[in-house]
C-alpha cells in the first residue's frame, strides 16, 4: 500500500505542477512591425488602380484589379526624402522616368519627367 500511496501522491504532484505551469505563463505578445525604411515597401496611386513594389533598388507596378505588371525598372534614393525611379512601362514599351520626394513616412509625391505629378500612398 505504501507503494501505492507513493505513487499515487507522485502523480498528483506533477498534476499540479503541470497545471500551475500552464496558468502562470503569459500570453505571447505579437511583435511591433518594424517601421517602413525609406520607400521600401508598397505603394498605391490616388485612384487606387496601380501597386508598386520598391525593394532592393528594384520596383515593380501592376494594375490592382488584374494583377498585370503595368512597369518595371530601379530606383535610387538620391537624399535622406528624395528618390530617382526610372523602368519601362511594360503596356507601352517606352521608358518611364519619376522624381520622388518622399513628404512623410507614408505619401510620396511624384513628378514624370514630362512634367504630370501623382502621389502614392504606402500600404501596409
Amino acid at each position: 500500500m505504501t507503494i501505492a500511496r507513493k505513487l499515487l501522491s507522485l502523480g498528483a504532484a506533477a498534476s499540479l505542477l503541470a497545471a500551475a505551469a500552464c496558468t502562470t505563463t503569459e500570453p505571447s505578445q505579437p511583435l511591433p512591425a518594424a517601421a517602413p525604411k525609406g520607400v521600401e515597401g508598397n505603394w498605391i496611386d490616388a485612384k487606387g488602380t496601380g501597386l508598386s513594389t520598391f525593394a532592393a533598388g528594384k520596383f515593380t507596378t501592376v494594375a490592382t484589379d488584374t494583377g498585370q505588371k503595368l512597369s518595371e525598372g530601379s530606383y535610387t534614393m538620391t537624399g535622406a526624402t528624395s528618390v530617382e525611379i526610372h523602368g519601362t512601362s511594360l503596356i507601352r514599351q517606352t521608358p518611364v522616368s519619376f522624381n520622388c520626394l518622399m513628404v512623410s513616412t507614408s505619401q510620396l509625391n511624384c513628378t514624370s519627367a514630362a512634367g504630370q505629378n501623382f502621389v502614392l500612398t504606402r500600404r501596409a
